[in-house]
């Protein structure tokens, strides 16, 4: 689902999402997927409600973790992701996996899951978290919103959806032969997210309610331009202003195609997503994180209490360090991809990339990738190694573009 990269109450970034090993030649640059852009044919693709909504707008379609997703529009990839920075875009994310947590032990239940603190949270207030495993392991990464409804709805990615629903109910069949009061619901409801510092002019005219209320990381049940029993949260895998709209599949088009009259609007697809996520220091699962990083060394924050799945190994990397920490990178020259060394500037081998493209915002490369802790300091003088080549590069703070989240 959308990630970010701070994690815990209100943490201020999201996160979101899968892929496997594939390339997309987009606007001449090449994009490295990890999770599945396979070149399996449409049929044997799942399909979200707005397929042919995005074939008739010049959707070009590829496989994108089993689902049918578009990879960009008639606009270029570039020109998509720079409309988002400036205008407003919509995103097709229906492939994510939507679920709520009923019961009285929903939180005791959710919080044996994952390392966040949701209790703590305030009604309607969402975090970005994370599953991880007895090892430590991330499973994946997702946002829990705590209700005022009665439940907690949690989002999270479409590529994990078979484990993350396998490892809910695994957990789920626990509790309730322990005696808790808990139960699992998954949603069949579309999901759009509507991102890019115009979003709060073009939503509010279809909203009642006041968009200035709905702050970061906080979500409401809305009627939505006339449509009743939209979930509305502010957040977002752009790094800009933005809301994702959970809303009724029979819905799904109408609503989108009344968010286009404004001409602000256009469609983007995954291209633009993954380099809005990467210019926003945003991890994609898969890629930045997977079982074999730890919340600490993806430098994700995480309750420091023992009561979650590989608690016993997150907790004392807190105090003790780690060997090797997630960073930033830019450079200059050829680009950096998926899987390049990182060197230390006597040559040695000191990590590698895990995401990477070059920035159409800041007009250099941006990466990022796991190195020796000794060099993870902002600043720090390294280089990486591009076709067979050293380049000149540095570790640099994330976000690479800053922020735009709404705080009120």
């Amino acid at each position: 689902m959308w990630a970010r990269l701070l994690l815990g109450t209100g943490g201020s970034g999201l996160g979101l999402r899968a892929s496997r090993d594939g390339l997309l030649r987009l606007a001449g640059a090449r994009f490295a997927w990890k999770r599945q852009l396979a070149s399996s044919g449409e049929a044997a693709s799942k399909k979200t409600p707005l397929f042919d909504f995005h074939r008739e707008r010049g959707g070009k379609m590829v496989d994108f973790a089993g689902w049918s997703m578009p990879v960009q529009y008639k606009d270029s990839h570039i020109a998509s992701h720079m409309h988002t920075r400036e205008h407003c875009s919509i995103f097709d994310v229906s492939h994510m996996l939507q679920s709520k947590v009923h019961g009285k032990d929903r939180v005791k239940f959710m919080e044996s899951l994952v390392v966040a603190d949701i209790a703590e949270l305030k009604d309607n207030q969402g975090t970005l978290s994370l599953f991880t495993t007895e090892k430590g392991g991330i499973i994946d990464d997702l946002i829990v919103t705590k209700t005022d409804q009665g439940y907690l709805y949690v989002v999270s990615n479409a590529g994990c959806a078979d484990k993350d629903s396998a490892h809910m109910k695994a957990r789920l069949a626990e509790f309730k032969a322990a005696g808790f009061d808990v139960d699992l619901e998954f949603l069949d409801e579309a999901l759009i997210a509507v991102q890019g510092p115009s979003m709060a002019q073009v939503l509010q005219e279809g909203l009642r309610e006041d968009l200035t209320k709905l702050t970061f990381m906080t979500s409401n049940l809305a009627t939505v331009f006339g449509i009743p029993g939209c979930r509305v949260t502010r957040c977002g895998y752009t790094g800009e202003d933005g809301v994702e709209i959970s809303v009724p599949q029979s819905r799904v088009v109408e609503l989108t195609e009344k968010l286009l009259v404004n001409g602000e609007v256009k469609l983007a697809g995954l291209g633009a997503r993954d380099s809005l996520r990467l210019e926003a220091g945003l991890c994609l699962y898969g890629n930045d994180i997977d079982e074999s990083t730890t919340p600490v060394e993806g430098t994700l924050r995480r309750r420091q209490n023992k009561d979650f799945p590989g608690a016993d190994i997150i907790v004392p990397q807190i105090k003790a360090k780690t060997a090797r920490k997630r960073v930033g990178l830019v450079s200059t020259g050829p680009p950096v991809r998926q899987h390049t060394p990182i060197l230390s500037p006597d040559g040695k081998v000191i990590g590698e990339v895990t995401s990477g493209c070059p920035s159409p915002c800041l007009k250099k490369n941006v990466a990022m990738g796991y190195v020796d802790a000794a060099f993870a300091k902002n600043g720090t003088a390294i280089q990486v190694e591009v076709r067979k080549k050293a380049v000149p590069a540095s570790v640099s703070k994330m976000p690479f573009v800053p922020t735009n989240y709404y705080f009120g």
